[in-house]
């Protein structure tokens, strides 16, 4: 039987705010067979057809505890997600919380989908969600909701939220690039 060890990294994504794009968290799966050829693809970035293929004989054929499921369901997505079938990412996101509805990188995943459909109050309260589960890596949760802040006006939240992701993930240069866009002025 296969064990999903945890999150891993995910990569940014298309442009959404100042070429700020949603980060994703993929999830892995070990024991062998195709759903961790699903599992290194998604971590490795893939998005072409071929990867994403491994993922669903992955779950047309294989057995996947539930955990393994969602999880090889989640990494499916995000390969629709970069993409950019929004549609059909949220598709697998929805379907891998009925396997598995506390494994965090699943509303990670699916705010992150909701925001690149400038769906921004959703987006935020699946990354919020997330958070709360205990995403393997919280960075790119704040990531995510710092640009579905921006995409909400609230500046002060964004500039948060990407001071945070910056904090937990020092050396990922993509939250210290927008920061650069924020001039903070105190008030007496």
């Amino acid at each position: 039987m296969k064990r999903l060890v945890g999150a891993l990294a995910g990569l940014a994504g298309a442009a959404l705010l100042a070429g700020a794009g949603p980060a994703r968290a993929s999830v892995t799966v070990i024991g062998g067979g195709m759903a961790e050829a699903c599992s290194k693809a998604a971590i490795a970035g893939a998005s072409d057809l071929r990867a994403e293929e491994s993922c669903t004989q992955a779950l047309d054929t294989e057995i996947l505890s539930p955990r393994d499921r969602a999880g090889t369901l989640v990494n499916r997505g995000i390969m629709k997600l970069r993409r950019g079938d929004m549609e059909a990412a949220l598709a697998d996101f929805n379907f891998a919380a009925r396997f598995q509805p506390d494994l965090a990188e699943i509303y990670v995943n699916r705010g992150a989908a909701l925001i690149g459909e400038h769906k921004y109050a959703a987006g935020l309260a699946d990354v919020n969600r997330g958070l709360a589960l205990g995403v393997e890596e919280p960075a790119k949760a704040y990531y995510n909701r710092a640009i579905a802040d921006e995409g909400l006006d609230d500046v002060k939240g964004a500039y948060l939220d990407y001071q945070k992701a910056v904090q937990l993930s020092p050396d990922w240069a993509a939250p210290k690039q927008q920061l650069t866009r924020f001039h903070v002025i105190q008030r007496e």
